[in-house]
């Protein structure tokens, strides 16, 4: 689950990380209310999205007048921001974060991420901020000060130190860096966080290290561990049928294809998009249904596949094992019975109770093409779209 970046803020400061002086706008009038409150003669207006590049895109515009605050936030409201990150469809911004300017004398770059490779958080740094790390892992990837955290122990404070040094910092700084990193370490580490980001981390010239941006992404399977935490999920910014999936209990992801999947366990959903693709089709999404997948779950599946209207053939794909393929064949007849759809619709059923599913599938009469094997079924899936 991602947060917006000023509710980031907020955590980062609770663990004792410096932030500018900014608040949250639902609205332009609002917007230049809190401008005058924190004074000074030049904001940020920064547009609250599940994104980033928002610079490049206009989401972010620095304001020497109140009168430049109320044009900015009024440009930004009700639009969709398109970034390298959104697609064409954008984010919609529905609140803005203004924000007091800061004079920066250098621009850092800091984050931590779950390294899978090494199964440890890894922290990562660079002297080079405020560039993408990508982009700066391209250009300077001798900047990149990398380090492993051991679980055992957390990150020491010597290897923040060490941090600090690397990163060839003023030494009257590293005693705020270290603070600053082992603070971004507590947040990460107890929030159950798979991505901390704060790009740039800014050394001020009054000599004072500040994150003037902050990202963070958090396991969703961790949520309820965290209520605060998950009370700060903003739907609007998620895809509507990513958002309508979760709130169902299905694991959906939306892709570009026609060819709609329904599909029991993510590894056999992974495969299955394969397969498709090798036999010269494009899946239009990836949908796990989950090991009780009752008739009910199988058409709420039907209905999100048919909110997409790229969607054009759909192909189910079912190995029971806590699964029943009567269950799964019950569902798809009930879907095609119940619901208003013309789509054709192939059917792959292993497992247990295979026979007695079929047979639901046979004595339906709905026009329901099965088939024995997963390349059989995508090879079906793909000639039908072809000749749609």
């Amino acid at each position: 689950m991602d947060i917006h970046e000023y509710q980031a803020k907020k955590i980062l400061e609770e663990h004792g990380i410096k932030i500018p002086t900014g608040a949250i706008s639902y609205s332009p009038e609002q917007a230049v209310y809190r401008a005058h409150e924190i004074g000074g003669k030049t904001w940020l207006v920064k547009a609250q999205v599940h994104a980033g590049g928002r610079g490049k895109a206009g989401g972010v515009k620095v304001c020497h007048s109140e009168s430049e605050v109320l044009e900015a936030a009024d440009d930004m409201f009700g639009r969709k921001l398109i970034t390298h990150q959104t697609g064409g469809m954008g984010k919609g911004i529905y609140r803005v974060y203004v924000e007091g300017a800061v004079e920066i004398e250098k621009e850092l770059y800091l984050g931590f991420v779950l390294d899978r490779s090494t199964q440890r958080i890894m922290l990562v740094t660079s002297g080079e901020g405020g560039m993408e790390i990508e982009e700066i892992s391209e250009k300077k990837p001798q900047s990149i000060v990398r380090c492993e955290v051991e679980p055992a122990v957390g990150l020491r404070e010597f290897q923040a130190r060490e941090i600090a040094f690397e990163l060839g910092i003023d030494s009257s700084l590293v005693q705020q860096l270290q603070k600053t990193l082992m603070g971004c370490y507590s947040a990460f580490r107890t929030l159950d966080a798979t991505m901390l980001e704060i790009n740039p981390l800014a050394i001020t010239k009054d000599k004072s290290i500040i994150a003037l941006d902050a990202k963070m992404t958090f396991d969703d399977n961790a949520l309820f561990r965290h209520p605060k935490i998950a009370e700060l999920r903003d739907k609007s910014q998620e895809d509507p049928r990513e958002r309508n999936a979760a709130d169902r209990g299905l694991n959906y992801v939306g892709l570009t294809g026609e060819i709609g999947c329904i599909v029991n366990g993510a590894g056999l959903a992974m495969a299955t998009m394969d397969t498709i693709k090798l036999a010269g089709g494009e899946p239009a999404n990836f949908l796990d249904i989950g090991g009780g997948a009752t008739p009910e779950r199988v058409t709420k599946a039907f209905k999100l596949i048919l909110s997409d209207e790229r969607v054009k053939v759909i192909l189910v794909n079912i190995f029971a094992g806590i699964n029943r393929c009567d269950w799964v064949a019950q569902g798809v007849v009930d879907a095609m019975e119940n619901l208003d759809f013309t789509h054709p619709v192939v059917v792959r059923l292993a497992g247990t109770n295979v026979k007695e599913g079929k047979e639901i599938i046979k004595k339906s009469k709905q026009p329901i093409i099965q088939a024995d094997d997963l390349m059989e079924a995508a090879t079906k899936s793909v000639q039908i779209w072809q000749n749609l």
